[in-house]
């Protein structure tokens, strides 16, 4: 370890920062928020065609890069690679694992739940506040994105929003999740054929109680709701200063599980992703596999922005899971009736109405203190 060279890079110095893109293989990223202080390194590797991974869940960052830098890395060969942390790993290769699962050449829905016992950094809470203060350049950067990104031809894949129900596989209350795991599961699928000719997916939090289901409604509402006054939003800044996180006895009891049930073909399939802390411990291990795959593993022939799936696939899931994050089917059967609605209608109705205004202004990462589902 004496050995090695230290680089010193500051992010307001271009030529420092190409001094570095030059000198490695794989440069990982832990700025933040990205958007404020991202996109220099990432303009810097895709000009020297280095590969780059971060921790980022921004929506709009994550766009905007591709927007700027995508083709640029295709012609250097650099692969950037985003989203390389909880945002957005289990649900990206938890997907991927499951579709493993499901027979070939026919269309797939898959829809993943999210429960964690954890506690956020203030790196985290104040990039959600940021991205929630630009909800209107969010949705522009993401429509521009849309415009420029090839169709997939003959082919369709699709992440929806789902509405707030009772899951009678799971036993769990579902809360739709608008994080930026489901742009990154469905910009997967339309990577890789392998996820059939017509593919969805939907994300939930997973919650215990219909109480809690409305409570957490009413309480990330009025998170939006304040994050778009300039005072208000401070003031929750203040909770959780940049910097500081959990203590280590916190982080030592957090713990994550993303389940997957996906159906197609007359067969159904449970899937689930499960780890300790997902916050620092997990994304420090997705981080950081992620980086020795990209150095060392014999990975698909593919340049640009990619996922973690498109980008390594096979190969990172096989390291993770030595790791010790656990992908493991839970259960496999045959379909043999459709699953009949487990909320009443007016119920669903209801819960609907309060949920697609939420869903619509929330693409971006989780942006509560503790989280605890």
């Amino acid at each position: 370890a004496a050995a090695l060279q230290l680089l010193l890079a500051d992010t307001n110095d271009p030529d420092s920062l190409r001094a570095v893109a030059e000198s490695a293989r794989v440069v990982i990223a832990t700025v933040g928020p990205y958007l404020e202080h991202g996109e220099s390194l990432v303009a810097a590797c895709a000009a020297a065609g280095t590969d780059y991974l971060d921790l980022t869940g921004e929506p709009e960052f994550i766009d905007r890069m591709y927007l700027n830098h995508h083709a640029t890395a295709v012609q250097t060969g650099a692969r950037l690679v985003h989203a390389c942390g909880f945002d957005s790993i289990p649900h990206d290769l938890g997907a991927f694992f499951t579709v493993q699962h499901l027979p070939d050449g026919v269309p797939l829905t898959v829809r993943g739940v999210a429960r964690a016992d954890m506690m956020i950094s203030g790196g985290t809470l104040h990039s959600a506040l940021a991205q929630m203060s630009r909800l209107r350049q969010m949705r522009q950067v993401e429509v521009a994105r849309k415009k420029a990104e090839p169709r997939t031809d003959g082919r369709r894949t699709r992440a929806r929003i789902g509405v707030p129900r009772r899951d009678a596989v799971l036993g769990v209350w579902l809360l739709p999740l608008p994080t930026v795991d489901p742009q990154i599961v469905q910009r997967s699928a339309a990577a890789r054929a392998d996820y059939g000719p017509d593919f969805t997916y939907t994300h939930y939090a997973g919650l215990q109680r219909a109480t809690t289901l409305a409570a957490t409604l009413a309480g990330v509402g009025a998170f939006v709701a304040a994050a778009q006054v300039p005072r208000l939003r401070h003031a929750l800044g203040r909770r959780i200063p940049q910097g500081e996180g959990p203590s280590e006895s916190r982080r030592a009891s957090s713990w994550f599980t993303v389940d997957f049930i996906g159906e197609g073909g007359g067969k159904r399939v449970h899937t689930q992703v499960r780890g300790g802390d997902p916050g620092y411990g997990e994304t420090a291990k997705m981080l950081a596999e992620s980086a020795m795959s990209l150095a060392f593993d014999a990975n698909p022939q593919a340049s640009g922005q990619l996922t973690t799936v498109a980008a390594m696939g096979d190969n990172l899931l096989r390291r993770l899971a030595d790791a010790g994050i656990e992908f493991r089917v839970v259960e496999d059967e045959t379909m043999n009736t459709t699953p009949s609605p487990f909320v009443p209608p007016d119920t669903a109705e209801a819960l609907a109405g309060l949920t697609m205004p939420l869903a619509e202004a929330m693409r971006s990462q989780r942006a509560i203190r503790r989280l605890h589902f």
